[in-house]
């Protein structure tokens, strides 16, 4: 069985592609024959999957948005789903799970035994303990907060410790050093932030980068590109979501999605191609 980053590798190449397809289902925005399906996030993510899979490398389903729709089941559903069409594609669960130990190793199970998830997304900021769980799976990825995409994200993750080192460069320390013991560690790094891209790469070597913020946040793709390609010219997982979920609310829903997702490959693949 291949590990997490054996895993993205292989996908990186197969699919020659570093976009990753966030799924953040609002069934407000779903086009209008699925609005009252008792089964609409099911049927609008896997339609979104089957139209964006030639496109993608790894599926990022963000757990709040199927829990505060009740929807759980339907994540199971959409996590077997994939993982039985598409097993080369992994699958990250963007939970931001961040507490004691005790509590992280039932949230480790949550994503790793319910969901199947290849790897998940964690909040460090209660320290080592908090994370250690995760790693009683060592195949499994670890992807943890580092320099998010938000605006809000310098408040505490800009702020330097005593020998001038900002906190988000601390957090990339700490990862690339101490916890990346099996070698599935990841860090969050926001395409908004590309100088901050630069610094933490520096820092961590090839450690594989989960980066939001490009389509509707904004995030510049050449810049992101630039700042955080590997010398294999990989090593990104450039995450897009609601650019491409919701291209479109009509009947060519999954066309429209389509065609942004194959745009959006295209164009960090030429900003590749700038570089090597």
């Amino acid at each position: 069985m291949m590990t997490f980053t054996e895993q993205l590798q292989n996908a990186w190449a197969q699919q020659n592609s570093l976009l990753t397809l966030g799924l953040d289902p609002d069934p407000r925005r779903f086009p209008p024959h699925l609005q009252h399906s008792k089964t609409a996030i099911f049927d609008f993510c896997t339609g979104i999957v089957d139209a964006c899979a030639p496109y993608v490398s790894a599926f990022k389903p963000q757990i709040a948005y199927f829990a505060s729709s009740q929807a759980e089941s339907q994540l199971e559903a959409l996590c077997a789903y994939i993982k039985d069409k598409y097993p080369t594609l992994p699958i990250i669960l963007d939970a931001k799970r961040g507490d004691i130990g005790s509590t992280a190793r039932h949230y480790a199970i949550e994503a790793f035994v319910r969901y199947g998830a290849d790897a998940v997304t964690v909040n460090p900021y209660m320290g080592t303990d908090s994370i250690e769980p995760y790693f009683e799976w060592p195949d499994k990825g670890v992807i943890i907060l580092c320099r998010t995409s938000n605006p809000g994200g310098s408040d505490l993750q800009f702020m330097t410790l005593a020998d001038g080192t900002p906190l988000y460069l601390h957090v990339a320390k700490l990862a690339a050093k101490k916890w990346n013991t099996h070698g599935q560690c990841g860090l969050v790094v926001g395409a908004t932030f590309p100088n901050e891209i630069a610094k933490v790469r520096e820092v961590v070597g090839d450690m594989p980068l989960l980066v939001p913020g490009i389509g509707a946040q904004g995030g510049d793709i050449p810049a992101t590109v630039k700042a955080g390609l590997t010398a294999q010219g990989t090593g990104m997982m450039i995450n897009s979501s609601r650019a491409i979920l919701y291209a479109s609310a009509k009947e060519d829903w999954q066309q429209a999605a389509a065609q942004v997702a194959q745009s959006t490959r295209d164009a960090i693949n030429a900003a590749r191609a700038a570089i090597y």
